[in-house]
């Protein structure tokens, strides 16, 4: 497979980059991640309206731009590079992904158009209380109740679970795995923001009590669809982590060039020389590994399953160490909270056990090779 981003790509690319450097710089960052909602709506308003990121991949019936994963994966790198504080990676990677994949035409047409208008955050409550990231593990029953739907229990780790409008929830009815979509202001329904060590991302306990849904998914067991679904939540964050890990290695290189030691820059010592260039080969193998993902799931011909497992688990990793040797390269002032050095550490490590840790992936990878 050949990864070869086109003219328009770049161009993508280049705007998106600009528009990340004037409305999400560090001091936006901060400011941002401090408050209980953890996003700017302007900058949200301002994505949506001039930009149409949040439909990307919503199809163009339902109000999108009907692009690819190709291009999801090119904004996605970037944000990460920026560390964009927004519902995005819930809205428009999530929740527009399980709609298109595994949602009903009803559905589609309903929640789309919010979506891709910037007007509807929405989010994916997939994980039960005490249970892990695999379709195997959801155990959350959806009862009938009339013409509608009730459901009870709790989902953890909801990406902004705690201010989204409209929560796709997925349970188990009569024919197997199913979509939900439970409303804001639905009865029975708790939401608690979670404390986390990245405040540049908010995560939510949803609680549901007799909780009345309406089913949107397709007619049927979901569970490959769903699966997909979290396939494709990783190519985005995978894509998230090459953006951080890149803007790590620009980091450290700049600082090395810049920062003088005993009358030399301290690149020119080799214990720093050797452990920048480590940091290059690691960025540029995770690179590999989230764009085979990412073309993957844009040519829809290979096995995504294995492409992202193998994606999640080096990208994961060579993420947290770039993250860690920039911090170590900047010295002690990499380590205080004025510097923005560990704002990529913290999104390192929370990345790489969102969506599952890299030894999990690296297990499921055996699993699906026989191994």
């Amino acid at each position: 497979m050949h990864f070869t981003f086109t003219e328009e790509h770049e161009e993508l690319r280049r705007t998106v980059r600009r528009f990340l450097e004037q409305r999400s710089d560090e001091q936006a960052v901060r400011r941002a991640m401090e408050t209980e909602r953890g996003y700017d709506d302007d900058v949200w308003s301002q994505m949506a309206g001039q930009m149409g990121l949040q439909g990307l991949i919503v199809p163009a019936e339902h109000g999108g731009a009907g692009l690819g994963w190709v291009e999801m994966m090119v904004v996605l790198e970037e944000m990460g590079r920026s560390l964009l504080c927004a519902p995005y990676l819930s809205t428009a990677v999530l929740a527009a992904g399980a709609l298109v994949e595994a949602g009903s035409e009803e559905a589609r047409s309903e929640i789309l158009p919010g979506i891709a208008s910037g007007e509807t955050i929405a989010t994916l409550a997939f994980v039960d209380d005490g249970r892990g990231w695999d379709v195997a593990d959801v155990q959350m029953q959806a009862t009938k109740d009339g013409d509608g739907w009730k459901l009870s229990g709790v989902k953890n780790f909801v990406l902004d679970g705690h201010t989204a409008d409209v929560i796709l929830v997925v349970a188990r009815g009569p024919d197997g795995l199913s979509l939900f979509r439970v409303d804001a202001g639905a009865a029975g329904l708790e939401r608690a923001l979670l404390p986390t060590l990245d405040l540049t991302r908010k995560l939510a306990r949803v609680s549901f009590s007799s909780t009345p849904a309406k089913r949107v998914g397709a007619s049927g067991d979901l569970t490959s669809q769903l699966r997909r679904v979290l396939d494709l939540a990783v190519v985005g964050l995978v894509a998230e982590q090459v953006g951080g890990a890149q803007r790590c290695l620009e980091m450290s290189t700049e600082y090395a060039r810049t920062r003088l030691q005993f009358g030399r820059p301290i690149g020119s010592f080799q214990a720093i020389k050797h452990r920048c260039a480590d940091m290059l080969v690691s960025v540029e193998f995770a690179k590999s590994a989230a764009y085979n993902a990412g073309f993957t799931a844009a040519e829809g011909d290979g096995d995504l399953a294995s492409a992202a497992h193998i994606a999640k688990s080096y990208c994961s990793e060579a993420y947290f160490h770039a993250a860690a040797d920039n911090i170590q390269i900047h010295g002690g002032m990499g380590f205080t909270w004025e510097h923005p050095a560990h704002l990529y550490f913290k999104r390192a490590k929370s990345s790489s056990v969102l969506f599952g840790d890299p030894m999990q992936h690296r297990e499921q990878l055996a699993q699906s090779l026989g191994i």
